[in-house]
């Protein structure tokens, strides 16, 4: 069958978005077609568009149709699949989600709460499944524990501080504005700091009465990591997700030594890999934005088509809620 996606023919910048139509090959084995109804935008997705495969994704022939989650209904399913049935509702990480139509391994698409949207699934499932495994399995967060989040007033940042919150811990988040920094504090944060008027570790020194914070949440990369170390306590951890300022790039592990610092950079794929896992974890996901007590915004819904407008408001940083798009 024929569905209309958004593909790139070559890396490079918005522009090189292309809408048009695709041809999608039959139901294999154990494959579910999903018709979308709320396409998800990432900033893993603007690492793909630009060739970055130091980031999440891996090297793909051309052309590629770009997306990497979605939610939607369950139109068809391929030999050997009992659930999900058809129309049923689920979202899924995967390729191919900027599409009308996607295909999918049916172990591999999460089933949706009536309580939950479409379109608070499509935006957040990602960004929720990547705070689930930041916040109660890479570094467990409760009672006691004092964390750090850069980009607190982004897509990322908003589930942070009120995930953080819940568990118990105090949540303290960088921001670019002090609009940002109201904004921070409404989503569950003890404390903002503006980083274009104040300096970030001296701040957080001083909240943290000269110990540091437990641990660091970094989306931003390249401007925020290596001053992040200056503020981090001794044995804690400095966890560099993303890096929308640009890669880290090398440092010098002996800046690690004096306080025995751990560093990681994790990705969400290493987290969900195994389908047990990724369930449990989706489950607690959707337990979580489907919460009243949580806040789940969506900055703008806009057409399909309109995939480059999208990247290029997410490349702005002036988005503080999920962008999601509508076959």
């Amino acid at each position: 069958m024929k569905t209309n996606v958004i593909l790139i023919r070559a890396h490079g910048g918005a522009d090189n978005l292309r809408y048009e139509e695709f041809d999608l090959p039959p139901l294999a084995e154990g494959e579910v077609l999903i018709r979308n109804t709320a396409c998800g935008v990432n900033y893993a997705d603007i690492y793909e568009r630009e060739g970055d495969h130091g980031g999440p994704h891996s090297a793909k022939p051309m052309p590629i149709v770009m997306g990497h989650m979605a939610v939607g209904i369950v139109e068809e399913t391929g030999p050997g699949v009992s659930t999900p049935s058809a129309g049923t509702r689920v979202g899924y990480i995967g390729p191919n989600s900027y599409a009308a139509h996607t295909i999918m391994p049916a172990a591999r698409v999460f089933p949706l709460p009536d309580a939950l949207s479409d379109d608070v699934a499509g935006g957040y499932l990602l960004r929720g499944l990547t705070a689930e495994y930041l916040v109660r399995r890479l570094y467990p967060l409760g009672p006691g524990k004092t964390a750090l989040v850069h980009a607190a007033a982004g897509g990322m940042g908003l589930l942070l501080g009120q995930w953080g919150r819940k568990l118990g811990a105090r949540m303290i988040g960088t921001v670019g504005s002090d609009d940002k920094m109201r904004i921070a504090r409404d989503f569950g944060y003890d404390a903002a700091i503006n980083y274009t008027t104040e300096d970030f570790p001296d701040r957080v020194m001083e909240l943290t009465d000269g110990t540091g914070a437990d641990v660091i949440y970094d989306g931003v990369g390249k401007s925020t990591f290596r001053p992040s170390l200056d503020c981090i306590r001794p044995r804690g951890m400095v966890i560099s997700y993303g890096t929308a300022s640009g890669n880290v790039g090398e440092f010098d592990l002996q800046l690690l030594h004096s306080k025995s610092i751990i560093v990681t950079r994790p990705t969400l794929r290493s987290w969900i890999a195994d389908a047990e896992e990724a369930r449990a974890a989706a489950q607690a996901t959707f337990a979580f934005l489907a919460d009243p007590e949580v806040q789940t915004p969506i900055g703008e819904v806009l057409p399909l088509k309109d995939a480059a407008d999208a990247h290029r408001r997410l490349e702005s940083r002036a988005t503080t809620a999920p962008i999601i798009l509508k076959p």
